[in-house]
């Protein structure tokens, strides 16, 4: 029975959304999938035991939260913690040295797969996160006789060096790559240049997933509490989404010139700073996020109400605030349903599903 490992270049390459998409794809040509997440770095714990957090999204978004051999001990047998990274380090883990946490894994496998078309298994941090402890997703891949798919997510340029490097380690084992988070300025270089280049050196491009701004968006509620913020005004208007971002230190007149080509933008701005943040509010902005715990005069409370906008209010001082804004923007999981749906057709409209069905035998 086929199984097929969803590996990346590195953390944050979009294996969930991916996976998720490829996932319902096979389901609607009526393969019957399962799912094991086999190394999980976000320990959750549940009624059913020790789990990681993205294993039980991709299992709940997969709709197999019912199946009871999709637990969370089953799905993700070996689940990173601080004291298994010490135990690792220190030389007190067992199964390290013979190999047995491979073994638990393809334990667990085989009782996965049973009854199963096809088995999706995810990886967790790039194709080498856990060579420490035996369990990267080389070793894995080949000890359970996998087909790969590798997921290289565009951050300045594409990984093509690492991408040679796996299917010389990988060899028949690598199905294909999927370039992920393309931006519109670099689409034609890479199907133009890159992917031919690939090709012809035996590594088949799957796909070719250009940007999409929802993907990399995150709720003004998820914002807030990730900032470690506090929403002090239109509290029923935290769903709305936020793509990027604007810093409103700028004099007014410069601010308005940025302000109106961003879509979509939070406004980070000192609390201070009543005149930006008009500008912002009346510009129909998702949210303010005001800084240095200062909070803003009545004129702007109000309008804030009557527009519909949300403030928060976060501690940090401006560049702090931005510069983990930033990071949000980039490595946020938005587990939501519109998030999911789009994840599925970008993978429909941009995969070559059929040739992965082929090379899978499915």
């Amino acid at each position: 029975m086929p199984g097929l490992y969803i590996g990346s270049t590195s953390g944050y390459s979009g294996k969930n959304t991916i996976t998720v998409g490829l996932g319902l794809g096979f389901q609607q040509a009526g393969l019957k999938v399962g799912y094991m997440k086999p190394v999980g770095a976000m320990p959750l714990e549940t009624e059913a035991g020790l789990g990681d957090e993205d294993a039980l999204f991709v299992r709940d978004a997969l709709g197999l939260a019912a199946d009871p051999a999709h637990t969370p001990p089953a799905m993700t047998p070996v689940v990173v913690t601080h004291d298994f990274k010490v135990d690792a380090f220190e030389g007190r883990l067992p199964g390290v040295a013979d190999g047995g946490l491979v073994r638990n894994i393809a334990s667990a496998y085989k009782g996965l797969e049973q009854g199963r078309d096809l088995m999706l298994v995810a990886g967790s941090g790039s194709m080498y996160s856990g060579k420490y402890s035996g369990v990267d997703a080389i070793s894995v891949v080949k000890a359970l006789g996998l087909q790969s798919v590798v997921i290289d997510r565009f951050e300045k340029e594409l990984n093509y060096d690492l991408l040679l490097m796996l299917k010389e380690q990988l060899g028949d084992n690598l199905s294909g790559v999927i370039l992920n988070d393309v931006p519109p300025a670099f689409l034609e270089e890479v199907s133009g240049h890159l992917a031919p280049f690939l090709e012809a050196r035996g590594v088949p491009v799957l796909g070719i997933l250009p940007r999409d701004p929802l993907m990399g968006s995150i709720t003004v509620g998820d914002l807030a509490q990730r900032l470690g913020g506090k929403v002090i005004s239109a509290h029923h208007k935290t769903d709305r989404v936020v793509s990027q971002f604007l810093i409103g230190t700028m004099q007014v007149e410069n601010f308005m010139l940025h302000f109106r080509k961003k879509k979509n933008a939070a406004v980070i701005v000192g609390g201070d700073r009543a005149d930006v943040q008009l500008v912002a509010l009346e510009g129909d902005c998702p949210c303010l996020v005001l800084t240095g715990n200062l909070y803003p005069n009545d004129v702007i409370l109000t309008r804030s109400e009557v527009l519909e906008t949300s403030i928060i209010i976060v501690r940090e001082d401006t560049f702090t605030v931005a510069k983990k804004m930033e990071n949000l923007l980039t490595r946020h999981k938005m587990r939501d349903a519109v998030k999911v749906r789009q994840g599925a057709e970008l993978v429909a409209r941009h995969l070559r599903l059929d040739v992965l069905r082929k090379s899978l035998g499915v």
